[in-house]
């Protein structure tokens, strides 16, 4: 896992909010250092999620990418921080471009207030949801960047 690879000044980064049925993308650049939610990938088959990611990094051609890493509150991991390393470790080992992991605690969580503020209802906050957790870890982490 390459979470300390320095990150070049300029580029497209893709990051992920790794669920076990859908995964929430995210673009950001590291220019500007801005994050826009971007797709949700749905389905639990990983050869079409890869499918599906491989269509982003064609389009996007991202210099790196960012997974979103869920722990409890007080920092503990769980089994989801399990899969989300694995998912992290696929994408390198498949894409072999540099995998940044990041702290996603109360994303989505930020993400669902957020769209509640825009008066979404609850099917709309859900087509949203995934996508736009991923913006704010990707967010999140270009903002910690020096």
């Amino acid at each position: 896992m390459s979470t300390t690879t320095p990150l070049p000044s300029r580029g497209t980064v893709l990051g992920f909010d790794f669920g076990t049925a859908r995964i929430g993308v995210a673009t950001g650049e590291l220019e500007t250092r801005l994050a826009q939610p971007l797709t949700t990938i749905q389905g639990e088959a990983n050869e079409l999620r890869f499918t599906a990611i491989g269509k982003l990094i064609a389009e996007w051609r991202p210099v790196a990418f960012v997974v979103g890493l869920p722990t409890t509150l007080d920092g503990a991991e769980t089994d989801m921080t399990a899969r989300c390393r694995r998912f992290a470790n696929q994408l390198q080992g498949r894409l072999s471009l540099p995998v940044h992991l990041f702290d996603e605690r109360l994303s989505s969580a930020e993400a669902d207030e957020m769209l509640r503020e825009l008066k979404h209802d609850w099917r709309a906050r859900k087509q949203n949801l995934d996508a736009l957790a991923a913006q704010r870890i990707l967010q999140n982490f270009l903002d910690s960047l020096p």
